[in-house]
């Protein structure tokens, strides 16, 4: 089990503390001010962790702010992605420009969990970037998102990206592929898959598609 404050992989948040029966939830003034203080990492950390509970969008600010820092960026995406308010979208999609490495991959997944259609433009963009971990994250984002704007990204990107970059956005392609088919989306789910099936790919990328492709062309139910 990974200690609090262990950077988990991007896509994946951090799994929250058992709690004790009946223990007392702390005021987001109190929690906000412990990630405004110089107070140690562990509780800056557990703070983050209730603000995932507790959190307003009052809490947002002081979350983002950590979304740079290479400790407890993974912290501060898992307080961020259960508040329903779009101030965290606004957050994640502002910090895009702001952070790089690891962190920059866990905002684009965050993104991708909160299915953003405001950040299809930017995470298209990041589909150019020469490191396969940010590829590979933005189109997994992206196909989440499963937008027509997404779907068609991927699709153009699949088609003239360089071979090493490939495997990265085929994996976006068949995550959109399989959200469209839960949408019921099934002609636009199929297109999908049959796009992977076309491209020079290893070979559990074809049967995939093709598995997928024979999916959505059933009837539904």
């Amino acid at each position: 089990m990974p200690l609090a404050g262990d950077p988990p992989s991007p896509g994946k948040a951090a799994p929250p503390s058992p709690a004790e029966p009946g223990a007392p939830v702390d005021p987001v003034d109190k929690l906000l001010a412990v990630l405004k203080s110089d107070a140690p990492h562990k509780e800056k950390a557990d703070a983050c962790r209730k603000l995932a509970v507790a959190g307003t969008k009052e809490a947002v600010p002081a979350l983002a702010a950590l979304l740079g820092d290479e400790r407890l960026s993974h912290m501060a995406r898992y307080g961020l992605e259960p508040i329903p308010e779009g101030a965290v979208d606004d957050a994640l999609r502002d910090a895009l420009g702001k952070v790089k490495g690891r962190p920059l991959a866990g905002v684009i997944a965050s993104l991708g969990v909160r299915r953003d259609a405001k950040a299809v433009a930017p995470l298209s963009r990041l589909l150019g970037e020469a490191d396969p971990d940010v590829v590979r994250t933005a189109a997994r984002a992206l196909g989440r998102i499963a937008t027509p704007e997404a779907a068609r990204a991927l699709r153009e990107r699949l088609a003239a990206c360089p071979a090493g970059l490939r495997p990265a956005v085929a994996d976006g392609c068949l995550t959109c592929a399989e959200r469209l088919l839960e949408l019921g989306k099934r002609e636009d789910s199929r297109g999908m898959y049959e796009s992977v099936g076309k491209v020079d790919l290893p070979e559990h990328f074809r049967l995939a598609a093709a598995e997928g492709a024979t999916l959505a062309r059933q009837p539904a139910g």
